[in-house]
């Protein structure tokens, strides 16, 4: 079923960037969402920007380990999130490369 409402946009995972164009910026996944899956995959970039300084912040407590770290903990939950809306959105090479890695169960 071909929603009309649905865009090509281009994905970076490092940089956490939705682009409309693969010229401006190097990316990694092409996918094809209609505006509120770009607003929901926003948002998870979005919360693991904030995990991510949080993160960043609590590694300067030494006795706290990687594992028991709550914001490592939604940082990898919102990266397996993302992983599997490029997923479920991407085109046929994002659905390879992502089996591929084997980041979603």
């Amino acid at each position: 079923m071909h929603d009309e409402n649905k865009e090509t946009y281009y994905i970076s995972i490092s940089t956490g960037e939705i682009s409309r164009s693969s010229t401006d910026s190097p990316w990694d996944f092409q996918i094809a969402a209609n505006e509120e899956e770009i607003t929901y995959l926003r948002g998870l970039f979005d919360a693991n920007y904030s995990a991510d300084w949080q993160g960043f912040y609590r590694a300067h407590v030494p006795y706290l380990q990687y594992h028991f770290d709550r914001e490592n903990d939604t940082y990898d939950k919102n990266l397996q999130k993302i992983y599997e809306c490029i997923y479920r959105l991407g085109d046929e090479e994002a659905k390879n490369h992502i089996e591929k890695i084997g980041i979603l169960p």
